[in-house]
């Protein structure tokens, strides 16, 4: 190779390291301001509502003195930007107070929850992606059949209809009158003392100790509000499938595919939905997120113990800390899963590499 082919690679490579760079800089930048939006939301939000955080520990009867000084010692008679600075800074080191109504620190309360709601928002978006695909696949082949009419009808009632009225019906449905399934809790009376979780995830944890009879009475439990979070996500999954494969199979590519006489099957499968592949990983991911956050009237319907009954009770007893924490919980991942999806959608389409 002579000086100048050494010379063209060397600037080839450096150009890419400098893009990647670019990219990882963005991405940062991106992620701290969104955290920092985040943060100032919440603060904004615990600073306007009509609640006091210092009545709601010491109750109101407490003594004006005791007040004041417990507000000295919270540091709420400092201005808010200096409020603002120890919230972000408290924040960052996972400090989000202490819980008024389970007396432990918001921290520890979430890790202990959130394993619930990711058990169960994992358990409905694989639900959802696993019929929802082959549906919006189906769907956009057959355009305007009886299959795409009826996959139209299950997208309509899954963005127009309640979840809690959907989880009510469910219930009176699958457990009060065909008891398919097992009454609102994640575990039975007798397991609850029996059972040592040890990842939080209850149908892992069980297989892992060989306790099937634990892992068999946790599915009772959770497989009818995963599957009706699943129809949530089987309901958005499957249109933008649709609309996803309607594009692709209107390519040229596919026209030449079709010309040189491959099969139907291996256009579609092999071709078209390959290609429609890339942006469903962001769908996908959007739709995790959506059922991480928009789990509260689910798991409220079915008393399911994860971050959105924990900050619905929170709120009902003006628990404050934990209502924000439990907040930035979710948002933190939220975010995260938002910026995961965005950065896998730059690598695995081509088409974003030179942006």
């Amino acid at each position: 190779m002579s000086v100048a082919d050494n010379q063209v690679a060397a600037g080839r490579g450096s150009a890419r390291a400098v893009a990647i760079l670019s990219a990882i800089g963005r991405f940062l930048v991106i992620a701290v301001t969104t955290y920092l939006g985040l943060l100032a939301v919440t603060f904004f939000i615990g600073r306007v509502i009509p609640i006091d955080p210092v009545l709601a520990v010491l109750g109101d009867r407490a003594p004006t003195a005791v007040v004041e000084r417990t507000r000295r010692e919270m540091g709420l008679d400092l201005p808010w930007i200096e409020q603002f600075y120890i919230y972000v800074k408290n924040a960052l080191s996972g400090d989000f107070g202490t819980s008024v109504l389970t007396t432990n620190p918001v921290m520890t309360d979430i890790r202990r929850v959130f394993p619930a709601t990711i058990e169960l928002a994992t358990l409905g978006t694989i639900m959802g992606a696993v019929i929802g695909v082959p549906l919006g696949v189906l769907a956009a082949v057959k355009r305007g059949s009886l299959i795409d009419q009826i996959a139209r009808i299950v997208g309509l009632i899954g963005y127009s209809v309640p979840i809690f009225w959907l989880g009510l019906l469910g219930l009176v449905l699958f457990y009060a009158k065909l008891q398919w399934v097992a009454f609102p809790a994640r575990l039975d009376v007798v397991y609850e003392y029996t059972f040592t979780p040890i990842t939080g995830f209850y149908l892992l944890d069980a297989a892992m100790q060989g306790q099937w009879d634990v892992f068999w009475d946790a599915w009772r439990h959770i497989v009818l509000p995963a599957s009706l979070l699943g129809y949530l996500s089987l309901a958005y999954i499957s249109r933008m499938t649709r609309s996803f494969m309607l594009n692709e199979l209107s390519q040229e590519y596919i026209v030449a595919a079709r010309a040189k006489g491959l099969s139907e099957r291996r256009i579609i499968w092999g071709h078209a939905l390959r290609n429609a592949a890339v942006p469903m990983v962001t769908v996908i991911a959007l739709s995790y997120a959506n059922l991480l956050e928009g789990s509260v009237l689910t798991e409220t319907v079915f008393s399911w113990p994860g971050i959105g009954l924990y900050i619905t009770n929170s709120l009902q007893n003006a628990d404050m800390n934990a209502v924000l924490g439990g907040t930035i919980a979710i948002g933190s991942v939220f975010i995260g899963i938002n910026l995961l999806s965005d950065l896998l959608y730059r690598l695995l389409d081509p088409r974003t590499k030179s942006t």
